[in-house]
């Protein structure tokens, strides 16, 4: 969740910003917070507005992403504007972003790292690239982009939009700022109706709902090759998978797999949140007597291997590939949980732990249709990823469940664009217009 972090003095409407740290949904000071070791120093100007390529001609909007999970979620949006005629400049805040467009959608659409909020890196990046409409995704609300588009007439809009339980009692507490913000915004198009009541109760408006984009999107892709090679190393040995943990939940991981090991012959995959952890984690894992390959070293995966660590960044597609149990993390020893749409895709079963607030609603959808479960802690998981793994009529039962809840699902990518109708349809004429015009003179 993106937060204000050490504004000195911005002002929006007579609000002062100082001392407001620590608050939700809105945009960080981004100089120094990519991941260490993450900043992409060759295009660091980008960072104070200064653009790195050439603005296209006609209409263009702007999209902003913090990271690659909003990226993905809006690639279906930015190729409907392209179909359009539509110029798409993407904003993201992190390397590992900027380089999935780089794959995904190179010559697509143009892509800079988002200036700081801070008025001159705004107003030098606002007067480059000169947008029509800016449209953030999910949760980033940018207190002083928000003011200077607000004074140029420029709508924003938010997408996909959701908000925590705990993001909505600190906004809830200083209303007075919260609906300085939230009014400013053109169109709120939220999640659910959870999600929508509570922008709706902060000042938005008008506020509709569409579903979470997520869903509309492409299952996250893998190279065939190296898909067929680890499935042939990994033969019929049953797998599962700890995906996007945090801090703890790689030992629950190891103690689960300590303790089926004997029963089932389990290899385990474990994909941190953060892969700059898992030279830790191996040391820990190879401490506790476990053989580890490794992603990043090529490693083969052999009939000793215990744990087959996941340490790369985009290869999602390929981890889930090779299993149909993955427990989902950051929902045990973390908060918030972490998105299981991915894994109900590509035909896994999802555990997950109780602390999934930040994806309640496609939590419940899961749980209630019998995709997911909840376990509590290490014994819960342990006993749930044996009783699949030996229960191929429960396992196949609940991946099917996964793919009729995602069939329901689907449709938010439709009703986002009937929503933005009213500011890209008049796009789409100037942008078809004008080449006719440079035609005929």
């Amino acid at each position: 969740m993106a937060m204000i972090d050490g504004f000195a003095s911005m002002a929006i409407t007579g609000y002062s910003w100082a001392g407001i740290a620590a608050y939700p949904l809105a945009g960080p000071l981004l100089a120094l917070r990519t991941a260490k070791g993450k900043e992409d120093r060759a295009r660091r100007l980008e960072r104070f507005g200064y653009p790195s390529v050439d603005r296209p001609h006609g209409p263009l909007v702007w999209i902003h992403a913090a990271s690659v999970g909003e990226t993905l979620a809006v690639v279906g949006l930015m190729r409907e504007l392209r179909r359009r005629d539509i110029n798409v400049l993407l904003t993201t805040g992190t390397v590992t972003s900027a380089e999935l467009v780089r794959l995904r959608l190179d010559g697509e659409i143009i892509h800079q790292y988002v200036p700081l909020d801070l008025r001159p890196a705004v107003r030098r990046f606002l007067d480059y690239w000169g947008p029509d409409i800016a449209i953030s995704v999910e949760s980033e609300i940018w207190p002083t982009t928000l003011g200077e588009l607000d004074r140029r007439h420029i709508p924003q809009i938010l997408v996909n939009a959701r908000m925590s339980d705990r993001s909505f009692d600190r906004w809830h507490r200083h209303n007075s700022i919260a609906e300085a913000l939230f009014s400013k915004l053109s169109l709120v198009i939220a999640q659910s109706d959870v999600d929508a009541e509570r922008f709706r109760d902060l000042g938005a408006w008008p506020v509709s709902v569409s579903g979470n984009l997520k869903v509309d999107g492409d299952a996250p892709p893998c190279d065939a090759a190296v898909l067929a090679r680890y499935r042939e190393q990994i033969g019929h040995r049953k797998t599962w998978a700890a995906i996007s943990t945090f801090e703890g939940e790689e030992k629950i991981a190891v103690m689960v797999h300590r303790a089926l090991k004997a029963h089932v012959g389990l290899l385990t995959i474990v994909v941190p949140r953060h892969p700059e952890r898992c030279d830790e984690l191996e040391a820990m894992m190879v401490e506790k007597g476990l053989k580890v390959a490794r992603r990043t070293r090529d490693d083969a995966i052999t009939p000793d291997t215990d744990v087959f660590l996941g340490d790369t960044i985009g290869e999602m597609g390929l981890y889930l590939r090779l299993t149909e149990i993955a427990f989902v993390g950051r929902s045990i020893t973390g908060q918030g949980g972490q998105n299981p749409l991915e894994p109900a895709m590509l035909g896994c079963a999802v555990l997950t732990g109780p602390n999934v607030e930040n994806f309640r609603d496609s939590y419940q959808r899961l749980v209630r249709n019998g995709n997911a479960r909840i376990v509590r802690d290490a014994e819960m998981l342990a006993k749930a990823v044996h009783f699949l793994s030996v229960n191929d009529l429960a396992r196949h039962k609940m991946i099917d469940a996964g793919t009729e809840t995602l069939q329901e699902m689907r449709g938010a990518l439709v009703a986002t664009i009937k929503g933005l109708e009213p500011y890209i349809n008049p796009l789409t004429v100037k942008a078809r217009l004008e080449p006719r015009a440079a035609r005929q003179r």
